[in-house]
């Protein structure tokens, strides 16, 4: 889920530009040499600059907040766009069409969103409590960045290092969305301060930027490893953890007195058009705030009848609030311990496994497993999938939180390992990496650098598939499916209204409480998350429904023909993509006649 805006926005971009045609051909003989050459040397700038990198490079950490880095990025944008021009697209094998396709789009976009003033006003509002770096590094540091030799453990103080530089970019970007009139609002603020003072609460043995230290090879010699504990201890005490109480005194002092308390977009200077622009980038669509809202109350209605039929087969004699409040409040719908709760994780997995080969002719050699999620659990939401490495060996990993276990309810367990295993991002992301077929393009194209739609939708729709495989025959399974649906079409009427219509925080969780299940204090984290990460949340409901849509498409069309397991390879068969992209290759595939996908899928 999924980004601070210099790392996703402006490498996935946002903006509608779909910057494919009218380009110069190539001779066909070379073209999909100099495709794969072209989307290979711009991956390579692209790693280059990635903070999260865990790839090998000179420079492990590239402050996203520096001008080097806008410059950059926008010359390698401008080199891709003229690269595209001299490839002939006809010339190229299907996979390869798709991966320009793809390319071209995501060009587009960064090149729109770089070019004109949304990027800048969104560099001078960078704080994010859900998926910024003062979160995510941490993660990254202590759960995937790579600590096997001496040079990883010295790369990691540069990361570290670097890291810290970036803390001070934060402030002086903020200062000038002070000077423009740009301010974030109160509860990003106060919310960005309680992970600060949670970070600086903790021991430097305790923190999550020392931990490798404690897990260090045997194969690293003594004089190393001493010396290396206390450059980490030194880069700790006097680089990172005074810049977050740079954060702490600046925010706290001067930031916080100056924010206001309308949490939209729309109460920034310049946020109405930023805000069509991430709506864009998130849902690959053009789809303006009005019509997502609409769409949304149109959902939440629907759904919400569903929820009292599944009420009433419970036996719950309440209404529709009352059987919330029991849900919210009931012992026996929460887990007692963590373990209890991967326990339920893995049995629910062992039940969705038999059923698979119904809907799908692949599956990933990976395997899938649930941990905890690493650090702050308390000031953090449910949780996230990352994949491993393309081995077919390491699982891909539901980071889960195992905090507040009280606010985990137990009817939504099924439902979330659909969405984040099994057949969901597991099997979204982990089957495209690990096809040696596809060009590397389209194997790394794993949700994180955008089409959220894409990603998302898919998560969504494999919620869907739960009674097609055997899922949801308990009633409270199925009404925990459904309140998980709804928050999904939730989200669309609430995104919409606190960024487009006005609406007020609470506004917006009086509305999510009123219809759904969740806990005060998940609905809360919901909606700041929503206020920090504006456009995001609307892309789940929006890929769903597509990909519905495209399903009901391709069964009418196709009749007889039609192989459910079939659509499910097109779908997922070359990796994350827009959804515009995603509908010409299903349009595509139907003409054909259908069947099953080519060897490049």
């Amino acid at each position: 889920m999924k980004a601070s805006f210099t790392r996703r926005q402006a490498m996935g971009a946002a903006g509608a530009a779909f910057a494919a045609s009218g380009l110069r051909a190539a001779p066909a003989g070379d073209a999909g040499a100099r495709l794969r050459g072209l989307l290979d040397a711009s991956a390579a700038a692209d790693a280059a600059r990635e903070p999260l990198s865990a790839a090998p490079r000179a420079m492990p950490f590239v402050d996203p907040l520096t001008d080097a880095y806008r410059a950059g990025l926008l010359a390698d944008r401008k080199r891709d766009s003229l690269g595209l021009a001299g490839i002939d697209r006809d010339a190229l094998p299907i996979p390869d069409r798709i991966a320009y396709d793809v390319f071209a789009y995501q060009t587009g976009q960064s090149l729109a969103f770089l070019s004109g003033g949304d990027f800048d006003i969104a560099r001078r509002a960078p704080l994010d409590p859900s998926f910024g770096l003062q979160v995510e590094l941490p993660d990254f540091v202590s759960s995937v960045a790579p600590f096997a030799t001496v040079a990883d453990y010295e790369a990691g103080l540069q990361r570290l290092d670097g890291f810290a530089g970036y803390m001070q970019s934060t402030i002086m970007r903020l200062k000038q969305g002070v000077a423009a009139g740009q301010i974030q609002p109160r509860i990003i603020v106060t919310n960005i301060l309680a992970q600060v003072d949670a970070m600086l609460s903790l021991p430097v043995e305790q923190s999550p930027f020392y931990g490798a230290i404690g897990r260090m090879p045997g194969a690293i010699g003594t004089a190393d490893r001493d010396r290396l504990a206390a450059a980490y201890r030194t880069v700790i005490t006097e680089r990172v953890y005074p810049g977050y109480a740079l954060w702490r005194s600046y925010l706290r002092e001067t930031y916080l007195p100056l924010a206001g308390e309308t949490p939209g977009r729309s109460a920034m200077k310049g946020g109405a058009a930023l805000y069509a622009a991430e709506l864009a980038q998130h849902t690959t669509t053009n789809e303006p705030a009005d019509a997502i809202h609409r769409l949304g109350l149109s959902e939440v209605a629907r759904i919400r009848a569903e929820m009292d039929e599944a009420r009433a087969k419970t036996g719950f004699s309440g209404d529709l609030k009352a059987f919330f409040d029991f849900i919210r409040t009931d012992p026996r719908f929460y887990c007692k311990t963590p373990e209890e709760l991967l326990g339920r994780f893995k049995a629910i997995e062992a039940r969705i496994w038999p059923n698979i080969p119904k809907l799908f002719a692949r599956r990933p050699k990976a395997p899938f497993s649930v941990q905890p999620l690493p650090a702050l659990g308390a000031q953090r939401g449910t949780g996230y999938y990352r994949p491993g490495p393309p081995d077919g060996k390491t699982p891909g990993v539901l980071y889960f939180n195992m905090a507040m276990l009280g606010t985990r309810p137990i009817p939504t367990l099924e439902t979330l390992t659909l969405h984040e295993g099994i057949p969901g991002h597991h099997f979204q992301i982990t089957l495209a990496r690990e096809n040696a077929k596809l060009p590397p393009y389209l194997r790394q194209r794993d949700g994180f650098t955008g089409f959220t739609a894409y990603t998302e939708g898919w998560g969504l729709y494999a919620e869907s598939l739960g009674r097609e495989l055997g899922m949801f025959d308990d009633p409270y399974q199925w009404f925990g499916h459904l309140d998980m649906e709804m928050l999904r079409a939730v989200r669309l009427v609430v995104d919409t209204g606190i960024h487009a219509k006005g609406w007020g925080r609470q506004q917006a969780i009086d509305y999510m409480l009123a219809n759904t299940s969740m806990a005060q204090h998940d609905v809360t984290v919901e909606i700041d998350r929503y206020i920090a990460a504006p456009g995001q949340a609307c892309a789940y409901k929006m890929g769903e429904l597509k990909l519905k849509a495209l399903r009901r498409q391709a069964a009418e069309a196709l009749g007889r023909r039609f192989d459910i397991r079939d659509y499910h390879d097109q779908v997922l068969g070359t990796g994350a993509l827009p959804l515009q992209v995603l509908e010409h290759k299903i349009d595509g595939w139907i003409t054909a006649g259908g069947g099953p996908a080519g060897s490049g899928f």
